[in-house]
C-alpha cells in the first residue's frame, strides 16, 4: 500500500485535489469495465499468510527487522506490528496438483524462515491472535519502522480525535483503550486472491460474502485476547474497533466503520469502489502524476493509484484489487476472513474448500444471494466469529424448498456445501486425489467438532485445571500449539488435553519447537 507514503506528513496532498483525483479515477474504471479492456480469464490465484513471531517461551518476540534480514527472501515482507511479517506465494494456475504444490512451497519457506527466525528465538506461529500478546505488545513503540504505517498510525488517530476503544464481550469481557492502532497488527490472517473478469466478478464476490460465515466458523483459530477469552474467532471484532476512526458521535449516527462487512449484494466491481469514494474520506491523500484519463484516451492502462490507495485503507472482509500486471489490467477477489494457521495442511484445506465453493456458488443457477437476504449474511457472520464451528446458521433450505432454515454450520457443511465444493475444484480441474484429501480434512473438523479455537480453548482450561494460573496456562498452551503446528498433522488430530498434567513426560517436549512446519 502506498510505495510513495513517507512518515511525518510529507507528501500529503490538498484533500479536495484527492477527492477530485479520486472521482477521475473512478469515472476511468467505469470505461475500463464497459470498454472490457481487462485481461481475460487465467484461472489465477494467490496467497498471503500474516505471521506472528515468538520465542520458546511462548512469548511475542519484538524482531521482525532482524528475522527478516536473516531470511533475506522477497517472499518475506514485514507487517504492522514487530512482532508480525507476511509470506507472499507466488500467483499459480488452479488446477492439476495446485494445492500439493502450494503445500509443498509453504512447508519449504516456512520451515526456513522458522530456522532461521530461531536464530534469535524468535519462531514462526501461524495462529489468528497470538495468546500470549498483551496490551503493552500493542503499542506505537512496536509499530514496525515502515513509513506507510507511521502515517497510517498518524492519520487514523487524528481522524478519530481520542483513543481507541476496544470494548468486545464474549465468554469474558474485554475493555481497554490504545492510542494507537497497533492492536490492529495482533490479527494475522490468510488472505486468498482469485483473478475474476469484470462480469463474473459480482457473482463471485456475492459468493464469497454468503460463504464467509462458514469459513470462519469452519476456520476459526483466535479464542483469545489479551488474556481473555472472547469469540471464537476474536479477530473481526478487534479489526473493526482498532481502525475505527468514528467518534461515539458519528457512530451514533449510522457513519459506516472503515472494517465492514458491507451491506448489500453488488451488480459491479464498480458498486464497491464507488462506495468506497462515498462513504469513507480518504486517509491518506497522496496524489499521484498520472492522468488517467489521458493515458486512457491514449490508448494506454492507468495505474489508477489513488483509487488502489484508498481502497487499501477501507478494510472489506471481501475486497475489490484493481491492478496492472504486464502492462493489462484485472480484477481480484481478495478473500480476507480466515485467520492464519494453524498448520499448512489446514490452510490449504480452507483454500481448496474456498476456491470449490466460490466457484459452484457463483455459478448455481439460484443463487444463494438470491434467497439469503444479506442482512441474514451479515448476521451469520457475526455469529459464526462469536460461536465457531459451534455455530448455527441461517441458509436457504435446500433442493427445490423455499424459504430459509437455522442448521448447525457441520450439518451444512457436511451435507451441502462440501459436495458443493468437490464439484467447484473439479471444475477447476483439480487432481481428485488432492480434492478428496484436503477436503477430507474438512469433514473430519466437522465430524469432530475441533478446529483451532476450539484445541486452544479446551487446552487453555485443562491447563487451568492442572493447577496454573492464567497467563501460566495461556503461555504453556501457546508451546504446546506451536509443538503440534510445527509436526504438521491437521488439527482436528491433535491430542487434546495439557500434556504437563498427566505425567507422561511430555512436558519437556512442549518447551520444544521441532524444525521442520507441517
Amino acid at each position: 500500500m502506498g510505495e510513495k507514503v513517507e512518515a511525518g506528513g510529507s507528501g500529503l496532498s490538498d484533500r479536495q485535489k484527492y477527492r477530485r483525483k479520486l472521482q477521475q479515477c473512478l469515472a476511468v474504471l467505469g470505461r475500463l469495465l464497459a470498454e472490457e479492456g481487462f485481461d481475460r480469464p487465467k484461472n489465477l490465484m494467490g496467497l498471503e499468510i500474516e505471521l506472528n513471531l515468538a520465542g520458546s517461551d511462548g512469548m511475542p518476540r519484538m524482531m521482525n527487522a532482524e528475522v527478516l534480514k536473516r531470511i533475506a527472501s522477497g517472499d518475506f515482507q514485514t507487517e504492522l506490528g514487530m512482532f508480525n511479517m507476511e509470506v507472499n506465494v507466488a500467483p499459480h494456475r488452479l488446477g492439476g496438483r495446485v494445492l500439493d504444490q502450494l503445500a509443498e512451497e509453504l512447508r519449504t519457506g516456512l520451515g526456513y524462515a522458522h530456522r532461521k527466525a530461531s536464530e534469535v528465538d524468535a519462531g514462526i506461529v501461524m495462529i489468528g491472535i497470538l495468546p500470549t500478546l498483551t496490551r503493552h505488545d500493542v503499542v506505537s513503540a512496536n509499530l514496525s519502522d515502515v513509513d506507510r504505517y507511521t502515517l497510517l498510525n498518524e492519520q487514523m488517530l487524528a481522524a478519530r480525535g481520542e483513543d481507541f476503544t476496544l470494548d468486545i464481550e464474549g465468554v469474558e469481557r474485554l475493555t481497554c483503550t490504545s492510542s494507537s492502532i497497533t492492536p490492529e497488527a495482533a490479527c494475522t490472517s490468510v488472505q486468498l486472491h482469485l483473478q475474476v473478469t469484470p462480469d463474473r466478478f459480482a457473482d463471485v464476490w456475492n459468493a464469497a460474502q454468503a460463504m464467509a460465515s462458514v469459513q470462519v466458523a469452519l476456520g476459526a483459530n483466535a479464542p483469545f485476547l489479551f488474556g481473555r477469552e472472547l469469540w471464537r474467532e476474536s479477530r473481526p471484532p478487534l479489526f473493526e474497533q482498532a481502525t475505527d476512526t468514528r467518534p461515539p458521535e458519528l457512530k451514533a449516527q449510522g457513519v459506516r466503520p472503515r472494517t465492514w462487512f458491507g451491506e448489500r449484494w453488488i451488480e459491479s466491481a464498480y458498486d464497491l469502489f464507488e462506495e468506497n469514494l462515498r462513504y469513507f474520506p480518504p486517509l491518506l491523500p497522496i496524489c499521484d502524476d498520472e492522468d488517467p484519463l489521458r493515458v486512457l484516451d491514449g490508448g494506454g492502462v492507468p495505474e489508477l493509484q489513488e483509487l488502489a490507495l484508498h481502497n487499501g485503507t477501507v478494510y472489506r472482509w471481501n475486497r475489490p484489487v484493481y491492478e496492472v500486471a504486464d502492462g493489462v489490467p484485472h480484477l481480484r477477489v481478495e478473500n480476507r476472513v480466515l485467520p492464519a494457521g494453524p498448520t499448512v495442511t489446514d490452510v490449504i484445506a480452507n483454500t481448496a474448500f474456498y476456491y470449490g465453493l466460490v466457484r459452484a456458488l457463483a455459478e448455481d443457477a439460484r443463487p444463494v444471494w438470491s434467497r439469503l437476504s444479506f442482512a441474514d449474511a451479515a448476521a451469520n457472520f457475526d455469529l459464526a466469529c462469536r460461536h465457531g464451528i459451534d455455530a448455527e446458521l441461517r441458509w436457504p433450505r435446500p433442493g427445490r424448498a423455499t424459504g430459509l432454515t437455522t442448521v448447525p454450520v457441520v450439518k451444512l457443511v457436511r451435507d451441502e456445501l462440501l459436495p458443493l465444493a468437490a464439484a467447484g475444484l473439479d471444475a477447476w480441474q483439480i487432481e481428485p486425489a488432492d480434492r478428496d484429501f484436503y477436503l477430507g480434512v474438512i469433514e473430519e473438523r466437522c465430524k469432530r467438532r475441533i478446529n483451532g479455537a476450539a484445541w486452544q480453548v479446551d487446552t487453555f482450561h485443562r491447563a487451568l485445571e492442572a493447577g496454573l494460573e492464567r497467563d501460566a496456562a495461556l503461555a504453556a498452551m501457546t508451546r504446546r500449539y506451536c509443538e503440534l503446528m510445527h509436526q504438521g498433522e491437521p488439527v482436528h488430530s491433535w491430542p487434546l488435553g495439557f500434556p504437563g498434567a498427566s505425567g507422561d513426560g511430555s512436558a519437556e517436549r512442549r518447551d520444544r519447537l521441532s524444525d521442520g512446519i507441517g
